[in-house]
């Protein structure tokens, strides 16, 4: 008999999410929804995505995706948790079925670069688009 591996909600926010750089961490994961923060955070950005708790200006805009123990090992590695970002639970809504979830958020614990007013990285750094190669 298989043992059943146990998943997690992660909300991903920026180079996480599909047709950024850091995707590839999630190949493995099953994407869920588009997603936006139930309360109220904000989302600077300097190259990078950081989100900060304690300033609050507006819904952040990501992916929601189910994540396996190991991804979520790699995650933490990746964004330095706990000593750079912390990862906490909190609520977000989900795009299609308006349901709200509990998933795992990383936040940065300091304000760092420049403002997006939106809560949308995609904003300040558009995703790459896929492109047909000429073969």
């Amino acid at each position: 008999m298989k043992k059943k591996t146990e998943k997690e909600l992660v909300f991903v926010y920026g180079t996480l999410m599909a047709g950024y750089h850091n995707h590839y961490y999630l190949e493995t994961s099953k994407w869920v929804d588009y997603a936006k923060t139930v309360k109220d955070y904000s989302l600077f950005e300097s190259g990078i995505p950081f989100v900060y708790e304690d300033l609050n200006i507006t819904a952040i805009t990501g992916e929601v995706y189910e994540v396996s123990k190991g991804v979520m090992y790699y995650l933490d590695m990746l964004e330095g948790h706990p000593d750079a970002y912390e990862r906490k639970q909190v609520d977000v809504k989900l795009g299609f079925t308006n349901e709200v979830v509990k998933a795992w958020i990383y936040f940065y614990p300091r304000i760092v670069g420049n403002l997006i007013e939106s809560g949308n990285y995609e904003e300040a750094y558009p995703r790459r688009k896929n492109k047909i190669s000429n073969l």
